[in-house]
């Protein structure tokens, strides 16, 4: 949590040096505070959106000196100014005037400091894979029996796993393919759910080798992939910014499954790498535009008399036969534009698919809803 506070910081200081330049009424949030007292589960985005109109922006109202090699990170108690300087808004650490950011250590306690994000939320999802490929896992060791023949496994079980010639690896995460993560729009799959089933640690070499099950998340069973646990460090590029080109996608599934998503729900994109999405990348969710019955352009069809004809349902067609003449009826649906309903900060990303968080929620979301440029 510290590594993130100190980089999302100097992140910030290199964006607001490459230069977003915004009007100060563009920028500033209307109804800001003139001083805020920083609070114990604050985050660095919560802190911004208090003062900012966009709270990826944060670097634009801060005085920055690169030379400066000790920053003031953001703790509980700090009180928050903003002022102008020049003409232009500033906030600053009252106790300590401008505030100064650049690569450096601070004297207090870094582990006080306030996170970018909520880390506490993704933190489970930070260091084991989240999507395969389900090709790629067939070829991956699988447990093929368990040590007391037992058909389902738990925590404190050992587990035969075909195929582990060395030491490399002591750690490993078992995994099977859950369901399929599709593209929105055209159906396609862009990878499978990587459904966690148990850790465990090598015990013994060799084809097949032995693994005691550490921990389970759910019953582990024969044919489970086996693959070396990731390296158990917390992310630490969360360097909030706009997307590098126009994106159009979709929110494809949940990370917690429920109905509604809302603010710190963890959501599944159907675009990542490919379509230029990074850890850090900002996008804004519409709720998908509902095509209702227009009830009273189909009223007026029931106005029209016996003599017409009502004969294309895709066209609304009205054929009038004495008068061997036709017309369109009035549309008898019609779709609702879609509209904003929140902010979301991509946290992991894959080459075709991605894991954001909603930061910002004005509305309830869903699965299906839009993801656009903010």
């Amino acid at each position: 949590m510290k590594r993130i506070s100190r980089l999302f910081l100097t992140a910030l200081l290199i964006a607001g040096i490459s230069g977003i330049v915004l009007a100060a009424d563009d920028l500033i949030n209307p109804k800001h505070p003139d001083r805020y007292v920083v609070k114990k589960g604050d985050t660095l985005w919560d802190i911004s959106a208090r003062f900012l109109r966009k709270p990826w922006l944060w670097p634009e109202i801060w005085q920055v000196n690169p030379q400066i090699k000790n920053p003031h990170l953001i703790y509980p108690g700090d009180e928050l100014e903003l002022v102008y300087i020049d003409g232009k808004p500033r906030l600053r650490v009252a106790s300590y005037g401008p505030l100064k950011l650049s690569p450096g250590i601070r004297s207090n306690p870094l582990g006080r400091a306030i996170p970018a994000v909520p880390i506490d939320a993704i933190a489970p999802f930070l260091t084991r894979p989240l999507v395969v490929d389900k090709n790629e896992l067939e070829h991956k060791p699988y447990l093929v029996a368990f040590a007391d023949e037992h058909l389902a496994g738990g925590a404190g079980q050992r587990i035969y796993v075909r195929d582990i010639p060395t030491w490399e690896h002591k750690k490993f995460d078992i995994l099977r393919a859950g369901p399929a993560y599709k593209d929105g729009d055209t159906g396609e799959v862009l990878g499978y759910e990587a459904l966690l089933t148990g850790i465990g640690t090598l015990q013994r070499t060799g084809d097949p080798a032995t693994v005691l099950l550490d921990a389970t998340k759910t019953e582990v069973l024969v044919g489970d992939r086996v693959l070396p646990t990731e390296p158990e460090v917390m992310a630490t590029d969360f360097y909030p910014h706009e997307p590098r080109q126009e994106v159009k996608g979709n929110i494809i599934a949940m990370l917690n499954g429920y109905s509604q998503i809302g603010q710190y729900d963890l959501v599944v994109l159907d675009r990542g790498l490919n379509d230029g999405i990074d850890t850090g990348t900002v996008l804004q969710v519409n709720n998908r535009g509902e095509t209702i019955p227009d009830h009273v352009a189909r009223d007026a069809r029931n106005l029209i008399p016996d003599v017409a004809e009502y004969i294309d349902d895709r066209l609304l067609t009205h054929t009038i036969d004495d008068q061997e003449w036709s017309r369109k009826s009035r549309f008898e649906t019609v779709t609702l534009p879609d509209e904003a309903a929140g902010l979301l900060m991509v946290f992991r990303s894959y080459d075709r698919v991605s894991f954001g968080i909603i930061m910002h929620a004005k509305r309830a979301m869903h699965v299906h809803d839009r993801i656009v440029n903010p």
